[in-house]
């Protein structure tokens, strides 16, 4: 179940309340019993870790990737190579 952050605008009392995702979200703050207890925006408390997706797709080497050049000596197939004769 998640973790919610209350906080009440009329007294300022905060408290994290673990709640099912489809429970309805309380509005009567327990400090001042006022109809002002609203859920706040956070960020999620999680991490991921081991040997799971993240370290095998997203995970930033450092390194750039660079942008493949053609070598020098290469010419592209349809073009024919000329030789003089002298």
């Amino acid at each position: 179940m998640p973790i919610y952050e209350y906080r009440c605008s009329s007294c300022g009392a905060q408290k994290d309340v673990m709640q099912k995702i489809n429970d309805v979200p309380l509005v009567t703050c327990p400090a001042c019993q006022q109809a002002t207890f609203t859920k706040q925006i956070s960020a999620a408390g999680f991490q991921l870790k081991g040997s799971g997706w993240y370290a095998t797709d997203f995970k930033n080497s450092g390194s750039k990737p660079q942008a493949s050049t053609p070598a020098k000596s290469e010419t592209p197939a349809s073009t024919p190579t000329v030789v003089a004769n002298t």
